[in-house]
Parts: C-alpha cells; sequence; structure tokens
C-alpha cells in the first residue's frame, strides 16, 4: 500500500452522524487520501470535503467514489474492490443495536476485509487509532496469507448419481 492510501467510508444509517463528525474532525488527514463510500455515506462525505473547498474558496473540489447503497449491492461491489487489492483502509461504522436487511452483507463485507488483512475499524476510537498511526503515513506492505493450497486442491469428481 502506498504512501497515498485508497480508504472505504461506509457507515449504518444510525451511524452516519458519528462517521460525518469523524471525517470532519480529520479532514485534513483525509484529504490526501482517495475515498470510496457506499451509497448515501458518499454523497454526506464528499459534502463535507465540499463545504471545506468552498469556505477556503478552493477551485478544487473532493472527490468521492461512490458506491451502490449498502443493501442495493455496495457491500457486494466494496467487497469486490478489497478482494482485488483496491482498498488499503476500511472504516465501517455498523451499527450493533440495529438489525440490518442486508446483514449476510455486512458479515460479508468484514469477512473478506479480515481475510485480506485490511485495517478495519468498526468504531470511532479504533478509527482514530488507524490513521494517527505512523504505518499510516508512509508506504506498507501487509502480510497475507497464502491460500495457494485451498485454490490448488484436488476435487474429487467420482461421485454417484
Amino acid at each position: 500500500m502506498k504512501n497515498q492510501k485508497t480508504i472505504a467510508l461506509v457507515a449504518h444509517d444510525n451511524r452516519k452522524i458519528d462517521l460525518a463528525e469523524w471525517v470532519e474532525w480529520n479532514l485534513d488527514v483525509l484529504d490526501d487520501h482517495k475515498i470510496i463510500c457506499t451509497g448515501t455515506t458518499g454523497a454526506l462525505i464528499e459534502e463535507i470535503f465540499n463545504r471545506k473547498s468552498d469556505n477556503l474558496k478552493s477551485k478544487s473540489r473532493k472527490i468521492v467514489t461512490k458506491l451502490k447503497s449498502g443493501p442495493l449491492g455496495g457491500d457486494q461491489q466494496l467487497g469486490a474492490m478489497i478482494a482485488e487489492g483496491e482498498i488499503d483502509i476500511f472504516i465501517f461504522l455498523w451499527d450493533p443495536m440495529e438489525p440490518q436487511p442486508h446483514d449476510v452483507d455486512v458479515k460479508a463485507l468484514l469477512r473478506i476485509s479480515a481475510l485480506y488483512n485490511i485495517p478495519t475499524a468498526c468504531n470511532r476510537s479504533t478509527a482514530d487509532f488507524l490513521i494517527s498511526s505512523e504505518l499510516f503515513k508512509q508506504d506498507y506492505n501487509p502480510q497475507l496469507k497464502d491460500y495457494s493450497k485451498y485454490v490448488n486442491r484436488k476435487i474429487d469428481l467420482n461421485y454417484k448419481s
């Protein structure tokens, strides 16, 4: 992962305000990185960045890559980006107190971030620790587990019909 990170920001509805406050607090740090978001979270985060550039009379506006809403396929889009090595850091403020209609997608997304050893924060404190780490400010090569044995395993096709 390069010095400039690709950071995925996702928040459930009851946590969007928390994520918005966290982004505003860390705007200067996040502004140097590429931001990917699902659905309405992306519109919210882009608005925060653009408000800053409006206040500074800046000509440059932050581009936030917005995927589909999580329940409408955004979680799977983000999972695919993680599997393809396109995401460096994942901040996912999920709501542990509210059942989600796409709970299986949420679990799959957290599973894939663990599988590919992506630094993942599920709360503001962990997100603060991630972006304040010295490792955040430099190139970093995470250790990836070798799954070639699993990928190359032999499947017995001798079955009875």
